[in-house]
């Protein structure tokens, strides 16, 4: 692969989920990018950890701090501060991956490098295995079958507009859930739906966690790597 800069998704946390393809680059990459909390953390390289361990001699990494809150200013001037720090590594002709929980382009942190590099330089994507998949595989559950409808939503959106997917789709997967869960499972509630829905948090992890009956669930918020999927009790056979 020629490109310069390349989103790699790693998969949701089993490093066994990472692709082929994607343990490859990075073993060969100049340069291993990913997002990190303010103390240097990060779950992306965390998943990667054993690809990297036999990675190319003198493989540099560049971690990008991201703010705790949901600050989207301070998230944006992060990262024009590590695609500056990108451009500058690509221009000593250096290749850059970037790491990414998941798919880089489903909800990725990724998309927003990529809008800002990928008139400058040759940019590439590998896939990755998303949560949402990880969850379905966790569950033994199909998300859609015949005519069934899927939905997938965030759960910033507000109460209202997660209710009237719940009332028109079959099939909701509702991403990022913990940090919302109180009024997520309000509109389960206001929908009919509570006895559908399955909760899941840190999908293929250590600590991974399958709730089957919401009504477990106190109203007290949840981690962001979880999610709700909810499916029809009569399945279209």
């Amino acid at each position: 692969m020629n490109a310069q800069f390349i989103g790699l998704g790693v998969g949701p946390g089993d490093p066994e989920l990472i692709t082929l393809k994607a343990h490859r680059l990075m073993q060969n990459a100049d340069v291993v990018s990913y997002l990190a909390n303010q103390q240097g953390s990060s779950q992306a390289r965390d998943i990667a950890q054993h690809s990297l361990a036999d990675s190319k001699k003198g493989q540099i990494e560049i971690p990008v701090p991201m703010p705790m809150k949901n600050d989207r200013t301070a998230a944006n001037q992060a990262y024009d501060l590590a695609a500056d720090k990108i451009r500058a590594v690509i221009a000593e002709g250096k290749k850059v991956v970037f790491l990414c929980e998941g798919d880089p382009l489903f909800f990725g942190s990724f998309s927003y490098l990529l809008d800002r590099l990928q008139d400058e330089m040759t940019c590439a994507v590998v896939p990755g295995i998303s949560s949402v998949h990880a969850a379905s595989s966790a569950l033994k559950l199909p998300l859609s079958m015949l005519k069934e409808s899927v939905a997938i939503i965030n759960g910033r959106h507000s109460e209202e507009k997660i209710r009237q997917t719940l009332q028109q789709h079959d099939s909701i997967i509702i991403m990022k859930a913990g940090p919302y869960r109180p009024k997520i499972l309000q509109a389960l509630k206001d929908t009919g739906r509570s006895d559908e829905a399955n909760y899941l948090e840190y999908i293929g992890r250590d600590k991974q966690v399958i709730i089957d009956d919401v009504s477990l669930l106190g109203d007290d918020k949840g981690p962001y790597f979880s999610l709700f999927v909810v499916l029809k009790k009569e399945r279209q056979g």
